[in-house]
């Protein structure tokens, strides 16, 4: 095998190990009610912003297992989009009503501040 070859699937193998980490890069989120309701699970009635990039993303339910007790007890202003989370959005497979579903989930690790009320755009009770 050549040294270019090589050195070729050397960077390829490195870069698929790397995939998984750069897709569940932490980032800043407010995450809220969005005012939608259904009759049927799944409901997009969840939205979260992201802050480093400005996109919202729909229908995305939350975990807070890997946040602090003490961050736990705010649940109430978590869900309502009164604080900025740190965390990272990953994809999950979910079965309703004998589907399967893919579906985003805030991984939340944190909590970084007050959101402001300009970052609650996206909430119904802004």
């Amino acid at each position: 095998m050549s040294g270019l070859r090589l050195a070729l699937l050397t960077v390829a193998a490195c870069l698929t190990c790397a995939l998984p980490a750069l897709a569940a890069a932490k980032s800043s989120y407010v995450y809220c009610d969005n005012g939608l309701r259904c009759v049927m699970a799944p409901c997009p009635s969840n939205s979260a912003l992201d802050l480093a990039t400005g996109k919202v993303v729909k229908g995305v339910s939350i975990d807070i297992d890997r946040l602090p007790q003490e961050d736990k007890a705010l649940s109430d202003r978590l869900y309502a989009g009164k604080l900025v989370i740190v965390g990272s959005i990953e994809t999950r497979t979910r079965t309703f009503n004998g589907r399967q579903h893919t579906l985003p989930w805030l991984v939340a690790t944190g909590i970084e501040r007050a959101a402001r009320d300009s970052e609650r755009g996206h909430c119904s009770s802004r």
